[in-house]
């Protein structure tokens, strides 16, 4: 089987301290769910289209887990506190090999 990736790619985050009230929610809620932060933090360098914006990668042992993780209680009451303080895009993709 193989492993999946979280990945939420911001375009903008225009309330810092909800933003971490979420962070505080985000992180131990897909923990929990067995997800290993592998980055997280400002690009340090974007091409094409991309911004220098935050980028956080969360890997899972499968999609399955992953989609769990986002659609877990822990994680939507995380999202719930985010409301629209931040501007991304996440998506769940599986690796290769």
């Amino acid at each position: 089987m193989a492993k999946a990736y979280f990945v939420s790619v911001y375009r903008g985050i225009s309330d810092l301290e909800t933003f971490a009230e979420y962070g505080k929610l985000s992180r131990p809620a897909l923990e929990a769910a067995g997800g290993k932060f592998l980055a997280r933090g400002a690009a340090v360098a974007a091409y094409e289209n991309g911004l220098k914006e935050r980028v956080v990668i969360v890997e899972f042992e499968s999609a399955e887990k992953a989609i769990a993780a986002h659609d877990s209680p822990l994680y939507q009451e995380a999202l719930r506190v985010l409301g629209k303080a931040a501007d991304r895009d996440v998506r769940i993709v599986e690796g290769v090999g």
